[in-house]
C-alpha cells in the first residue's frame, strides 16, 4: 500500500512538473522520460473514456454495426500529460486487414537493423525509407523488405521491448508479403493475414515513439522526422487540415479495396496531443475515418476539461 502511494504521488509530482515545463514554453515530441516512469500501455486504459469512446461509436448506426460485426476497430490515447496517458479501445486486439498501415513495421524494423549494424545506411535506403511513408510508395517499401528479410521483421515486431506482434493478445502489426506482385507470401501464426493490425498495437507503436523509447530515442526521433508531413491527404488527414492546420501530424494509413485504415500522432496545444487508430472493412471507409476524427476530438474535448488540476 506505502509503495503504491508512493508511486502515486511520484507520478502527480512529476505530472506537476511538466505542467510547469509546457507554462514556460511548448514541449516536443519525444519526452524526455525515464524508462521507469513509462508504463505499459494497457495499464494505461481509462474508464471513462473507454466508456465515452463506445458510447460515441454506438450512437452512430453504421459505426455499431460495424464494431458489432468486428469490422471496425478504433484505438485513442490521450497524451495530454505523458505522465497520465489514458487509453481506450474498441476491438483493440482484433487484427484485420490493414493494407499499407503495417509498413510502420518495415520502418521499426529497418531502424532495429540500423541500430544494431545489420544495415548499413545509405542515401538510398533513406529515401526509400521516406517514400514508404509519406507517399506509400510500393517499391520502396518493397526494396527495404527485400535488404531485410521477413524473419528480421518479424523477430523485431516479436521483441519483449516492443511486443508490436504478440501472440498471447491477438497478434498485432505483421508484415509477410512484399508489396508487389510476385513472392512468397508469409501469413501471420493466428489470423493468416500477410499485412495485418491491430488497433492496440499500432497505438503501442505511437506511444513508445512519444515517449522516446521506440529503440532508443534516437532512432524515436528518426521515426518520427520520417513519419511527419504525409503526402496523402486524404482521411484523417483530410480532416485534420481543415481543423487543425497548425498540429504537427505523425502518420501512416492503409487502403485496398473494401478495407480503410489510418494511423495518426496529433500533436498541437492543449488537449490536442493525442493517438488516433482506425481499421475499417467497409466500402464507406474512406469518409467514415474523415467524420470520425472530429467526433474523437470533441471526446477529448470533453474529457481535458474534467481532468483534476490542468485548469482547463
Amino acid at each position: 500500500m506505502v509503495k503504491k502511494l508512493i508511486k502515486f504521488a511520484v507520478m502527480l509530482l512529476c505530472s506537476a512538473l511538466y505542467a510547469m515545463s509546457m507554462a514556460s514554453g511548448e514541449p516536443d515530441l519525444p519526452f524526455h522520460i525515464e524508462a521507469k516512469s513509462v508504463p505499459p500501455l494497457r495499464s494505461m486504459v481509462d474508464k471513462k473514456l473507454q466508456y465515452s469512446l463506445r458510447k460515441m461509436l454506438k450512437n452512430n448506426n453504421v459505426w455499431r454495426q460495424l464494431v458489432k460485426k468486428k469490422r471496425m476497430a478504433v484505438g485513442l490515447v490521450d497524451i495530454s500529460d505523458p505522465f497520465r496517458a489514458r487509453f481506450a479501445r474498441i476491438n483493440g486486439d482484433f487484427m484485420m486487414y490493414a493494407a499499407s498501415l503495417p509498413k510502420l513495421a518495415i520502418l521499426i524494423a529497418a531502424c532495429q537493423a540500423l541500430e544494431d549494424g545489420s544495415l548499413t545506411e545509405s542515401p538510398e535506403l533513406l529515401h526509400d525509407m521516406r517514400y514508404m511513408i509519406s507517399r506509400s510508395d510500393n517499391a520502396c517499401a518493397t526494396r527495404v523488405i527485400d535488404r531485410l528479410g521477413f524473419k528480421k521483421i518479424e523477430k523485431t515486431l516479436e521483441d519483449p521491448r516492443y511486443q508490436l506482434y504478440d501472440k498471447k493478445n491477438g497478434g498485432g502489426l505483421w508484415v509477410g508479403k512484399r508489396y508487389a506482385q510476385k513472392g512468397t507470401r508469409y501469413a501471420d501464426p493466428l489470423m493468416g493475414i500477410s499485412h495485418g493490425a491491430s488497433v492496440t498495437q499500432v497505438c503501442r507503436f505511437y506511444y513508445l515513439l512519444a515517449m522516446g523509447k521506440l529503440i532508443s530515442r534516437e532512432r524515436s526521433i528518426q521515426m518520427l522526422d520520417i513519419l511527419e508531413g504525409p503526402e496523402l491527404h486524404h482521411k484523417f488527414v483530410n480532416t485534420l487540415e481543415r481543423i487543425a492546420p497548425d498540429a504537427k501530424i505523425y502518420r501512416k494509413s492503409g487502403t485496398w479495396q473494401q478495407w480503410h485504415s489510418d494511423s495518426v500522432l496529433v500533436w498541437g496545444p492543449h488537449w490536442r496531443r493525442y493517438i488516433l487508430v482506425a481499421l475499417i472493412e467497409d466500402s464507406r471507409g474512406e469518409q467514415i475515418l474523415r467524420n470520425l476524427l472530429p467526433a474523437v476530438e470533441d471526446l477529448l474535448q470533453i474529457h481535458s476539461k474534467k481532468k483534476p488540476g490542468t485548469g482547463e
